[in-house]
């Protein structure tokens, strides 16, 4: 099998040697990263349905020159929810950025791939002409193109992998539990290659319009630009995202044997439970505090070595102050105030179940190119969001050898993971 590196616990070592992404920002790593270097907002009035009786008119959609017929014939296309094509494009696009076709056998590489909510449109589509047409009238397909799980099962398929195949359904936290249970398949020795993220094609008339019952989303229809606006002290709720992100991770030594050109290494994993709200976040910040302190603890890494923290940061009024508690208490109040935090879902919205895919590729970016992301739309930083070091408006050029990614989902699930640049 070639060369295997072990770390100090006598795991395998992973590195990041691909990205896929179908995002807002854009289709590719590239587009999608100099988007997010350049602080675009890509919030605009919805394309996909009419939005008008809805109290929220505009999202974060994937650019129109998005065809799934680019990436699957027409027949299997149509067998699929839209979150499956987000998924799916985003995993062939992973799979040819990295150049790994052809240096693994099919049985030593899988697929994770996390959905928050999964079919919803087709769920919608179906619902409507099961109430017109009646219970006889539903499609064959119904079933198997909303389970959140097939977007990993197409896109194994598609690619031919038979290694761990899986899906998490961890609501915002699906994309970062599908990367670290891939990074442990590797660790462990399960298998030499993994495509992990995470997919969401929730911009459908029941997805905005159920968010708006809860009263979570932002309602800034005369301004959908500005409205994604973590930390800010005029935010009023989130902005719904669609993507699909997927991360090929492949163990370190398989890598350097093929020559392959490695972005950073993903050197640790933590993940907790609040034990508190279905959807309101711990107060005490206890429990995604242990996320983070975990993900260091994995890496061996000391809090003093954060650079650069990529935050949840979903511009809800109790969600943002929030986190920023929970920084301060992982990395402790004079580390946290010298430490860089950005959302960039003021950028790209809120993604869901692909929300830690998405965010996880820029922050793999952001070590790799020592460039942080900006939080955009922020015109007075809220007083309770301060004790950070806030990277506002503008991309920075800085030193990131370490940083973290955090996303926190309902029902308390919360997950970290941490980067470090290749330097040995």
């Amino acid at each position: 099998m070639g060369t295997t590196l072990i770390d100090g616990k006598g795991l395998r070592r992973v590195v990041i040697t691909g990205l896929g992404l179908v995002s807002p920002l854009g289709i590719g790593a590239k587009d999608s990263w100099d988007a997010a270097k350049a602080g675009t907002s890509t919030a605009a009035v919805i394309r996909q349905f009419d939005p008008t009786e809805c109290d929220t008119h505009f999202a974060c959609e994937v650019p129109e020159g998005f065809d799934i017929e680019q990436f699957l014939d027409r027949k299997t296309a149509r067998r699929m929810d839209r979150f499956s094509h987000l998924g799916v494009a985003a995993a062939m696009l992973g799979y040819e950025d990295s150049g790994i076709k052809g240096t693994v056998t099919p049985d030593r590489m899988g697929v994770i791939i996390g959905s928050g909510i999964g079919g919803i449109q087709t769920w919608h589509e179906q619902t409507v002409r099961l109430r017109d047409l009646g219970p006889t009238r539903l499609s064959p397909l119904f079933i198997p193109t909303i389970i959140a799980n097939m977007g990993a099962a197409q896109a194994s398929m598609e690619i031919g992998l038979q290694g761990p195949l899986s899906c998490s359904t961890t609501a915002c936290a699906s994309a970062n539990h599908a990367i670290g249970d891939a990074f442990d398949h590797i660790r462990l020795g399960r298998a030499d290659a993994m495509l992990a993220g995470g997919t969401e094609g929730a911009v459908a008339l029941v997805g905005i319009a159920g968010f708006n019952a809860m009263k979570a989303l932002s309602t800034r229809n005369d301004d959908p630009g500005t409205a994604s606006r973590p930390f800010d002290i005029g935010r009023d709720g989130f902005v719904m995202g669609e993507a699909g992100a997927v991360l090929v991770l492949e163990e370190l030594g398989h890598a350097l044997d093929r020559g392959a050109d490695i972005i950073c290494e993903l050197a640790g994993y933590g993940l907790s439970g609040d034990a508190h709200h279905i959807t309101e976040p711990d107060p005490t910040a206890v429990g995604p505090a242990l996320a983070m302190t975990m993900a260091l603890a994995d890496a061996g890494l000391e809090s003093s070595e954060v650079d650069y923290v990529n935050a949840h940061g979903t511009s809800t009024p109790v969600g943002d102050p929030s986190e920023i508690r929970v920084i301060r208490r992982a990395l402790g109040e004079e580390k946290a105030a010298a430490t860089m935090v950005s959302s960039t879902k003021s950028m790209h919205g809120h993604t869901l179940g692909a929300a830690g895919g998405l965010e996880a590729a820029l922050t793999a970016l952001a070590v790799r190119d020592g460039i942080v992301p900006p939080t955009i739309n922020v015109t007075e930083l809220d007083p309770e969001c301060a004790g950070v070091d806030h990277v506002l408006d503008v991309a920075r050029e800085a030193d990131v050898r370490v940083a973290l990614s955090n996303v926190f989902g309902f029902g308390g699930h919360n997950a970290t993971l941490a980067f470090r640049r290749m330097e040995d």
